[in-house]
C-alpha cells in the first residue's frame, strides 16, 4: 500500500502528535478546543486544569509551535484557541488513506466540520 504524504508533511504531524503525547498537553488541548471560539485564557486554564502558571506556559508554547493552538492578545491578556485547519488536516492525514483511499466509504466527512 502507497500512503499519499510528503515527508515533511510526516515531520509536521509528528510534532503535533509528539506534542498531544504529553497527558497535561492533551488535556490542555481538549479544554482549549472544547472552548470553541473566542477562546480562553492561560490564567482559566491553568484555574481549571488546577497547574501552576509557570508549568503550563511551557506547554502552551509547545502547542503554539507545532500550530495547534493560536494565542490572540486581547486587552492585558492572551487568549488560547485552537487553530482548526490544523487540526482538520492532523485528522485528515490519519485517514486519508482508509478504505483504499476513499475516506467517505467508512463515513469520514470534513468539509464543514469545525469551521472557523
Amino acid at each position: 500500500m502507497v500512503v499519499n504524504s510528503a515527508p515533511t508533511r510526516r515531520v509536521e504531524e509528528s510534532l503535533q502528535f509528539a506534542a498531544l503525547g504529553n497527558e497535561l498537553r492533551l488535556r490542555v488541548f481538549r479544554l482549549v478546543i472544547a472552548q470553541g471560539k473566542p477562546g480562553i485564557a492561560a490564567g482559566k486554564i491553568a484555574e481549571q486544569l488546577q497547574v501552576p502558571a509557570s508549568t503550563l506556559s511551557s506547554h502552551l508554547k509547545t502547542l503554539q509551535q507545532v500550530g495547534l493552538l493560536i494565542a490572540t492578545k486581547e486587552q492585558q491578556k492572551l487568549l488560547y484557541s485552537v487553530d482548526h485547519n490544523t487540526v482538520r488536516g492532523l485528522v485528515k492525514f490519519l485517514v486519508q488513506d482508509c478504505c483504499q483511499n476513499q475516506p467517505e466509504l467508512c463515513g469520514l466527512q470534513f468539509s464543514g466540520a469545525c469551521d472557523s
